[in-house]
């Protein structure tokens, strides 16, 4: 199965209150981030069977905008195993719900989305890994294990995008 990994999009400052907290927007550029990264899965033609969000605003909006710019066209799932105080026990569970799935997207917080992911490549010990906001990381799970294809964030999809656009394009012959 191939994981794709999403961290909440930019929400601006954490609320003390947890329930308020819980109902934390994403910020203008936090929207931004989400319409680059889904436009960078896009463009890497990526198909999930399924999306699962945290059911905190913040992580569930960003699996919204990503989706629609990936083309996606199936429900979003919300999961409490996605949510910030998760763990992994809860975060494997929600994985065998899934195993009959090519690809899915989890879409959560830190520090535990970033737990789950290390200790899916980290064969047993917990790997450092540290999505920041925005970013997306594909693993490859075989079993109990996973290996880390590429991860990244929105500073690096956006520096690729403005390089692109400003190189010039091969011209063509005309025969």
């Amino acid at each position: 199965m191939i994981l794709y990994f999403v961290r909440h999009a930019s929400a601006g400052e954490r609320v003390s209150d947890p329930k308020k907290d819980a109902k934390r927007a994403l910020d203008a550029d936090g929207i931004e981030q989400c319409r680059l990264m889904g436009r960078l899965l896009a463009a890497l033609d990526v198909q999930v069977d399924a999306i699962i969000a945290s059911p905190l605003k913040r992580a569930a909006q960003t699996a919204v905008l990503v989706a629609n710019e990936m083309g996606h066209e199936g429900k979003l799932q919300l999961d409490p195993a996605l949510r910030p105080e998760a763990s992994i026990a809860q975060f494997r569970e929600l994985l065998n719900r899934y195993t009959k799935a090519d690809a899915i997207m989890v879409v959560g917080h830190n520090p535990n989305l970033s737990e789950f992911l290390g200790s899916l490549i980290g064969r047993g010990s917990r790997a450092g890994v540290n999505l920041k906001k925005g970013a997306v990381a594909q693993a490859e799970l075989k079993r109990n294990n996973a290996v880390l294809r590429w991860c990244v964030t929105p500073k690096v999809a956006a520096a690729a995008q403005a390089t692109a656009a400003e190189s010039p394009r091969p011209k063509t012959s005309r025969k």
